[in-house]
């Protein structure tokens, strides 16, 4: 049985909110400040410390920060940007992205309590802010949404993976949820548009050695101790192409991108298996055909049977 909300009001009411209409320019988007430790020098105020330490962030730019509020010291109070430069002070800043590009694509939420949250991610929103994104990631845009600075993801996928996502709600009961997957008591599926595998039988098992590659962002297979293991199989088939049930019972980077490539039948539209291509990694007419579909447990809390599908459909 799949687990919703409560009711059908509360699920439009989850659902009814769209990112662009809050006000991300009003707070900090993430409201998780990062943390830097001043180092020894000869800086005469916090500020040039700061311009100093990240020469990629114009001095304007710090400045616009600290007028709004935006760096802070230990204690979380803001602190001038004349403020005199004290090795090991340790402050807190809000980091942003200027002219960060909107995600045109928006989460649903298929079941929230006190304790959890499942929402159903798109394609192309990563889950939490890395690179160029901030504020148009997952996170950021449901602690917006909910004004609750405590929601943590529970797990990843890849920002041009679509699917399921689990967060806590709350600090407090959050290392209950953790441990289901330090654990390996949750169980995933995802599915898969990739070209036919005429020559195997299924379910097929692709049990590997996964590493970094090269360059970092990869992953690769090599020779050694077997620390990746997918378990493969078709669920239907037209013409050339297999739509695939995908089982981790590991949890490596890129493992089903790079276990399906490296058995001669890439995830369509996927740009960095099995080569980089740029070209398509932003292409929104292109998503990458990989889908966070089914997730399966035993509630840490409650004790009860939990399961969750996504919503959204792999195109074929």
């Amino acid at each position: 049985m799949q687990i919703r909300s409560h009711n059908n009001s509360v699920q439009k009411e989850l659902n009814s909110h769209k990112p662009e209409s809050l006000n991300l320019q009003s707070a900090p988007p993430h409201l998780k400040p990062c943390t830097f430790v001043l180092p020894h020098g000869h800086w005469p105020t916090v500020l040039d410390c700061l311009c100093d330490s990240f020469p990629a962030i114009h001095r304007q730019h710090w400045l616009s920060r600290f007028e709004r509020e935006l760096v802070l010291d230990n204690h979380r109070q803001p602190i001038r940007h004349d403020r005199p430069h004290q090795t090991g002070l340790r402050i807190y800043y809000f980091r942003e992205i200027a002219n960060e590009k909107e995600i045109p694509f928006y989460e649903s939420i298929l079941y929230m309590d006190e304790h959890l949250l499942v929402a159903d991610k798109p394609h192309f929103l990563p889950v939490t802010p890395s690179g160029d994104y901030v504020s148009q990631t997952l996170l950021s845009r449901l602690i917006a949404r909910f004004q609750n600075p405590e929601l943590q993801p529970l797990h990843r996928i890849d920002r041009h993976t679509a699917g399921l996502v689990l967060f806590s709600v709350q600090k407090k009961t959050r290392g209950l949820y953790q441990a289901l997957f330090r654990d390996q008591k949750i169980d995933k599926c995802y599915e898969a548009i990739a070209p036919a595998l005429s020559q195997l039988s299924f379910p097929h098992t692709r049990a590997t050695r996964i590493v970094r590659g090269d360059p970092f962002f990869l992953s690769q297979e090599v020779d050694g101790e077997v620390n990746a293991q997918t378990i493969i199989d078709v669920i239907e088939q037209r013409g050339d192409l297999c739509r695939y049930a995908l089982q981790p019972v590991s949890g490596k980077k890129h493992q089903l991108r790079l276990h399906m490539a490296a058995l001669g039948a890439p995830i369509c539209n996927d740009a960095l298996y099995p080569v980089v291509n740029d070209a398509i990694a932003d292409d929104y007419e292109k998503p990458l055909q990989l889908l966070a579909s089914d997730v399966t447990f035993v509630d840490p809390l409650s004790g009860a049977p939990r399961y969750f599908k996504s919503e959204l459909r792999l195109d074929w």
